[in-house]
């Protein structure tokens, strides 16, 4: 009866050791228990190694050898069935892959397959699945050589689709550059993966980053549009809303967004992420399709603060991590708490009864040290106006044979078509009364006058109340139904209304998840800082995180 077992052992493909001792079979199998079958022990503790057991069939009666076999297959079969270690952010997902607990192949097999089964959500524009499963191979052979490709070794994210990446197409969400390849990286990818990250691939957005709903008519499956992570009919925030979906719905713990006036901080906080937008210059542009150059910057998405200190560490250069911050004082300017929603209102009282209730300092301020209608003057004109010359220096710089206009003429997404043929490329301004303006004269007095006052502004009160940031809901409502109205300039006025101001300043902000509304949407809290006050924000970030959760 030995033989036979012994063959359908080997059929199972387990490592077999035949050696006869004394009229003795062993056979070297993965981790099992101790098996006893009545008076006979069948399976004991061996010597090979820590994970092995060795199998000692002796001679046994014929019923006790078919327990025996029924004992081995059930131990078998729950072994391959065995749940795998889960993570729930980043920095897991490190320890996990640092101590060999699982491999780079798998967490990256994870990511594609939440990927594909949660296509309806139109999260990518492009997968790279056979690359980055090759990669996370190749990390894998580097790990039992004892060496590592970097402090995120073997970590997948995903890259909005208008940053960079080589390899791979950077539509920017347009159709007229579904055929852009990139010959490099842009220098923000490029020290992600020279730190061992996976780019698994481009994640959807808002077309051309010139919106805040997602909903975008170029690259999408079944129905229009990025889907939040959270509600299906619901918008995912944007533009860099592939990115927020995609963290928010569990198939990636990071990734790369662009921000020019929220488009990192408003999807992360619909789909309960982390936003981080820098400083403007604390990053590098160059490789990412532009707006405005006054305002673009790469931002981080994550589950956690943590998470995005992490990756803000790889990218500045920087090796020590970011403590808890220590004596906290916030300002809690009024008018950004206009038009909140009931639910938002819900949440932000409750984040604010929890902060209070520690050692941080609430300041509340009345004014807002024109802070809102200094803003309105430079928004506008300057995202408008730099968007032409940007755009055709873009296309002129990475050799696209395409002109401004060809490109425009693409454009998939009505909302954005109108303002590229109707605005951006004629570099025009709508007064009051609807009439079109030359933009030059307004844009050179935003930038030459009015924005270094919302910059004087900010300073002003950050001074007179002696704080170290201010903290406001991200975006005043939860996400809106996903339809044709979701791009409306109503809307769009609305979900920028606390994230634009900051944006213009060139200031800091970071967006962390305060909680989900009665319908289980989420909705965010956000922090600005003064310029190059990063690393403040950052630990008074996860501070708050920790408070709030």
């Amino acid at each position: 009866m030995i033989n036979p077992i012994i063959t359908l052992i080997d059929n199972l493909s387990i490592t077999t050791t035949k050696a006869q001792r004394g009229g003795t079979r062993f056979i070297a199998l993965p981790s099992l228990p101790s098996l006893s079958i009545g008076n006979n022990k069948a399976i004991s503790s061996g010597d090979r190694n820590s994970s092995t057991y060795r199998v000692l069939i002796r001679q046994m009666p014929k019923n006790k050898l078919l327990s025996f076999i029924v004992l081995l297959s059930a131990t078998l079969i729950m072994q391959s069935c065995s749940v795998k270690p889960k993570w729930n952010d980043t920095t897991e997902l490190k320890k996990l892959l640092d101590s060999g607990k699982i491999t780079s192949e798998f967490a990256v097999q994870q990511a594609i397959m939440q990927a594909k089964e949660k296509s309806d959500l139109n999260v990518m524009i492009h997968l790279d699945e056979e690359n980055a499963l090759a990669l996370a191979k190749e990390y894998d052979q580097l790990k039992t050589e004892g060496k590592s490709a970097g402090t995120l070794h073997g970590v997948p994210i995903v890259v909005k689709d208008n940053i960079h990446v080589k390899g791979m197409a950077n539509t920017a969400g347009t159709p007229a550059l579904a055929n852009f390849n990139p010959t490099e990286d842009s220098p923000v990818v490029k020290k992600l993966r020279d730190a061992g990250a996976i780019v698994i691939g481009k994640s959807n957005m808002h077309e051309l980053a010139f919106g805040i709903s997602g909903y975008n008519y170029a690259f999408y499956e079944n129905h229009i549009g990025v889907r939040n992570a959270y509600n299906r009919d619901r918008i995912a925030g944007g533009s860099s809303s592939g990115t927020g979906v995609a963290i928010g719905a569990g198939i990636v713990t990071a990734g790369l967004g662009s921000d020019t006036g929220g488009s990192v901080r408003i999807p992360a906080a619909l789909n309960n992420a982390c936003g981080y937008r820098p400083t403007i210059g604390r990053y590098s542009q160059a490789g990412v399709t532009p707006i405005s150059h006054t305002r673009d910057t790469v931002g981080l998405m994550a589950k956690t603060v943590d998470d995005i200190i992490l990756l803000d560490n790889v990218i500045t250069n920087q090796q020590s991590e970011v403590s808890q911050a220590a004596t906290i004082r916030l300002g809690v300017v009024q008018s950004f708490l206009a038009n909140l929603s009931p639910e938002v209102k819900k949440l932000w009282d409750v984040a604010i009864k929890k902060i209070e209730n520690t050692d941080i300092q609430i300041v509340i301020i009345e004014e807002d040290y024109e802070i809102t209608a200094l803003n309105q003057q430079v928004s506008f004109p300057i995202a408008l106006y730099e968007a032409s010359g940007d755009l055709k220096n873009y296309l002129q710089t990475h050799n696209i044979d395409l002109s401004a206009a060809e490109l425009a003429e693409q454009i998939a997404s009505p909302d954005v078509k109108g303002t590229y043929q109707g605005l951006v490329l004629p570099q025009k301004l709508p007064t009051p009364d609807n009439e079109l303006v030359d933009a030059k004269p307004i844009y050179d007095n935003a930038m030459q006058n009015v924005r270094p006052q919302l910059i004087a502004a900010y300073q002003k009160l950050f001074d007179d109340n002696n704080l170290d940031g201010i903290i406001f809901p991200t975006t005043p409502v939860e996400a809106i139904v996903s339809n044709d109205e979701s791009s409306s300039l109503e809307n769009f006025l609305l979900y920028i209304q606390n994230t634009d101001p900051g944006s213009n300043a060139g200031m800091p902000g970071l967006s962390i998840p305060m909680g989900l509304t009665k319908d289980g949407l989420p909705a965010g809290l956000e922090i600005d800082a003064l310029h190059h006050q990063d690393d403040k924000m950052l630990r008074i970030g996860k501070t708050l995180q920790g408070i709030i959760d």
